[in-house]
């Protein structure tokens, strides 16, 4: 045990009863007071005697010569030992037989476990039979153990040239979410998915996954196979393993909106990755009692030990009987088979969207997948606005900018994921319920995210980048530099790398986890338990051609319709191949919980008497030149805050600066800050062309998903706002900048 002073209860996990025993885990160690070790005998080889309460107040200050370490494989020779006489704990790690807790301790932490939470980790435990199970604190003592324990296994490697940041390659086969794998399971269908006009499509059988109904909005399985699935999995799939246990808060411990999840995890990977995205450990444990409720959250890499699988770059996985399931009745998520970060820090998408989208529902406020960020003018006034982008779409870019006009400061509260409620004053207010980022590498530079790359410098966490022979990162878009000079490179698979390599050097879904207190932007209330006041909402995604570059909804119904036909080019954040246009609404689709109708009228049903509704904008910075085959025609980047200081300006009623057009509200020539934009008139007249074919297009393809897709479930007021769109588009000859 590390510190014995600090015990005051028992050091193991212990059964009902003297009789019973505690199995010690192969090549672990007991240590017993030295004067015990004479009276050692015949016990059979894999059963040891379990400490009891007041034993261990004999060991609390016991010498270091007074102390034997005892092999396991040495323990045949102990029996007939009196109770009060016998030491038992493998260092950090209990196993146990019957998976039974005592009402006094969780294993070396000291901490009592509250009975609801207690019988979800026997639950899981019996489920899953791990050869032990460790109550994790979050302390940097206990992950430094961790990193060791990774890196002595071969699953992560130490970079030498960057202070306590660290490098994982993946299995080729478990590098990015499996929307096709994750499913909602509920008493009734229609409360997770609407019915397509066409019905649903069936799971392709190499899922494995029976009886899984498809849908563009969201998979879902009966309760029943569900159970099936679920059971077949996750019978002894932890065997070998040591099951964590992680106490984790969603936005700032004991906040208002906040809310508290347990993960049950196999992979240590998973624990050091989770202790940088959420706030987790002791302080969280202490807010739970017999009564509390949190989200339940199971993982599993799907390998249990021995295993004669071959185990691709020392990153066990299970890719063809991965699995994340969803079961809102139980605030309960399962994930199975994969290691990679959307699929197994399940904090993230899966409660903090999934789940939480669901449980805002029922409370009164949404979870969304938003950037917030603080915007001030340089005559000092402050506001903060929330953006909505699918995956590798700028959302990170943008929470982190650097800002290219003097006077406008930019600061960061979150980068990906925003849970917004109206407080008692009527105004929405935004928590980042994340304490990390969980960012996508290729095409992070010093032009494009100076912050990120100034982050991530330290104490971070890299996911399937290359990397140098002497310890340093790379990646697509990083630093050309490093491979014009001919540096030596290894790949994310581990091969030499150079220019003329077929394959990319790192992954283009390669990721860094770094805690957000590292940002140099992090904006000082990003912690405010309240959350900041809100005043814009910001959606946009990749349209190459007909999207202008910004426009502003006429109303909150018809901000709510531009959030609801939002589409983008698909990314390679999912298994997604190649660059089609997919609907993306409100960027949610991957991460909806319940019935998108159903979340759509939740949106309409936000705008009451007395609130202060935030206005909504949609913006496009990926519109490019030769009908959207050439050139990016907007600078992008810091520049993107001539957007943002029009859209200030817009959020303090400046009806001078807006001319209306038929999609919405577009800024006026003179109100849109271009000096020193190496930017042609012809240019930004075409950033901002509305033509009408295009439009007409739109219009027959917004109405066609809503046909197919929501169906039944469509909100009237989403139709009515297609049928006033289309009659405005009908009315309207080509609209250009003005």
């Amino acid at each position: 045990m590390d510190n014995f002073t600090e015990c005051k209860a028992c050091l193991a996990l212990q059964t009902k009863g003297c009789q019973d025993v505690v199995i010690v885990p192969a090549k672990e160690v007991a240590i017993i007071p030295g004067d015990c070790t004479k009276q050692m005998a015949n016990i059979p080889p894999k059963e040891v005697a379990i400490i009891p309460d007041d034993c261990t107040k004999q060991m609390a200050n016991i010498p270091p010569k007074e102390v034997a370490i005892i092999p396991a494989d040495c323990t045949k020779q102990m029996a007939n030992v009196a109770i009060k006489e016998i030491a038992t704990i493998p260092t950090k790690h209990v196993a146990l037989s019957n998976m039974k807790l005592p009402e006094s301790c969780m294993t070396c932490n000291l901490m009592k476990l509250p009975k609801n939470l207690k019988d979800y980790v026997e639950e899981k435990a019996r489920l899953c039979k791990p050869d032990s199970i460790y109550i994790c604190d979050g302390s940097d003592e206990e992950n430094k153990i961790l990193l060791k324990m990774l890196e002595d296994s071969g699953r992560i490697q130490k970079l030498d040239k960057m202070k306590n940041c660290w490098l994982a390659c993946t299995d080729p086969e478990d590098v990015a979410r499996v929307e096709s794998r994750t499913f909602i399971s509920t008493s009734k269908q229609i409360e997770t998915v609407p019915t397509p006009k066409h019905g649903f499509s069936m799971a392709d059988s190499s899922c494995n996954l029976k009886n899984l109904r498809c849908s563009i909005l969201g998979n879902w399985m009966s309760l029943e196979d569900s159970k099936e699935e679920i059971e077949k999995r996750l019978a002894g799939c932890m065997r070998g393993r040591v099951m964590y246990v992680i106490p984790y808060s969603m936005g700032p411990v004991g906040g208002p909106i906040s809310k508290i999840g347990i993960e049950l995890t196999d992979s240590a990977y998973v624990v050091c990755n989770m202790r940088i995205m959420t706030r987790m450990g002791r302080a969280v444990l202490d807010r739970i009692n017999d009564e509390s409720v949190f989200v339940k959250c199971l993982h599993s890499v799907g390998v249990p030990l021995p295993t004669t699988r071959k185990i691709n770059n020392n990153w066990p996985c299970n890719p063809e009987q991965t699995m994340i399931c969803h079961l809102p009745e139980k605030n309960e998520v399962i994930s199975f088979g994969s290691g990679y970060g959307g699929n197994s820090l399940l904090g993230k998408k899966c409660f903090a969207l999934r789940l939480g989208s669901i449980i805002g529902q029922r409370e009164g406020w949404i979870a969304e997948h938003m950037l917030i960020m603080g915007l001030t003018n340089p005559q000092g006034e402050k506001k903060f606005i929330c953006a909505a982008f699918p995956s590798q779409c700028g959302k990170t870019n943008l929470a982190m900018m650097k800002s290219a006009l003097p006077g406008w400061k930019i600061e960061c509260v979150g980068d990906d994921i925003a849970w917004l409620k109206f407080d008692d004053e009527g105004v929405l207010r935004a928590i980042n319920p994340e304490k990390g980022f969980f960012g996508v590498c290729p095409g992070t530079s010093e032009k494009s995210n100076p912050n990120a790359l100034k982050a991530c410098q330290y104490n971070t966490f890299f996911t399937n980048v290359a990397h140098t022979d002497d310890g340093r990162v790379y990646w697509e878009g990083m630093d050309d530099s490093m491979v014009s000079h001919g540096e030596h490179l290894i790949s994310w698979k581990g091969k030499d790398w150079t220019q003329d390599s077929k394959e990319p050097a790192a992954h283009p879904n390669s990721r860094f986890t770094v805690p957000a207190e590292q940002c140099p932007i992090i904006d000082s209330d990003w912690e405010k338990p309240e959350g900041v006041p809100i005043s814009a909402i910001i959606f946009g995604g990749r349209r190459p051609s007909g999207v202008p570059l910004i426009y502003e909804s006429f109303d909150w119904n018809h901000g709510v319709f531009i959030g609801a036909s939002l589409r983008s080019e698909a990314t390679a954040a999912a298994e997604h191949k190649g660059k089609k246009i997919m609907h993306d609404p409100f960027a949610m689709r991957p991460f909806l919980g319940y019935n998108f109708g159903d979340y759509l009228k939740h949106w309409l049903s936000l705008n009451k008497p007395g609130r202060k509704m935030p206005k909504i904008f949609h913006v496009n910075w990926f519109r490019k030149d030769n009908d959207g085959q050439g050139s990016f025609l907007w600078p992008g980047f810091g520049e993107n805050v001539r957007i943002l200081e029009w859209i200030f300006n817009r959020t303090n009623n400046d009806e001078t600066i807006a001319t209306k057009t038929p999609i919405g509200y577009i800024p006026k020539l003179s109100s849109l800050n271009c000096e020193g934009l190496d930017l042609k008139k012809e240019q930004l007249m075409e950033l901002f062309k509305i033509d009408k074919k295009f439009w007409s297009d739109e219009v027959d393809e917004i109405k066609k998903y809503f046909d197919e897709y929501v169906n039944d479930s469509t909100p009237a007021q989403i139709y009515e706002q297609i049928e006033m769109l289309a009659e405005r588009v009908k009315s309207m000859a080509d609209w250009e900048f003005i």
